[in-house]
């Protein structure tokens, strides 16, 4: 894996950063660190990173599951030390979980999985940060499953 952060000028902390896989990123700093606030701040994509492998987990192991999931969200909350380096000591994932019937046991089962076995990220700063989980399912009736829209659409 290989990424490439630019600096984008003396006025500010701004960067921009371009991932291997060809995508590009803005980064910048708050107001108090030369910042100008106009894009998330570098510990932000950590935390953001981190959500998005978990949930990215558990999508897949529900879906793996054979279980109808419709969607999945992860709040994140997260506390960092005081002094530098201000690494993170705790964060918090809540998981909504929404879908046709879904088992809580399975949902439950999916988020450990995660956590303990397949978030290289959340496996990562586990090192430093004290990790809890919770989670919601929401039961969703109304919405067409994947496979009752791609049906429609042939």
């Amino acid at each position: 894996m290989e990424a490439n952060v630019r600096w984008t000028g003396v006025s500010g902390m701004s960067f921009l950063a371009e991932t291997g896989s060809g995508h590009a990123v803005m980064m910048d700093g708050a107001p108090e660190g030369g910042g100008h606030n106009l894009a998330p701040r570098p510990m932000e994509m950590v935390l953001l990173g981190t959500g998005g492998c978990s949930a990215y987990d558990v999508v897949l192991i529900l879906r793996k599951g054979k279980q109808d999931v419709r969607g999945c969200e992860v709040k994140l909350s997260a506390e960092r030390a005081d002094t530098e380096p201000k690494v993170f000591t705790k964060i918090h994932f809540h998981f909504l979980v929404t879908g046709r019937n879904l088992k809580a046991n399975l949902v439950e089962r999916a988020i450990a999985l995660s956590h303990e076995k397949y978030c290289s990220a959340s496996i990562m700063l586990g090192k430093t940060a004290e990790m809890t989980h919770s989670y919601e399912i929401i039961d969703d009736l109304g919405t067409p499953s994947e496979h009752e829209r791609n049906t429609k659409a042939e």
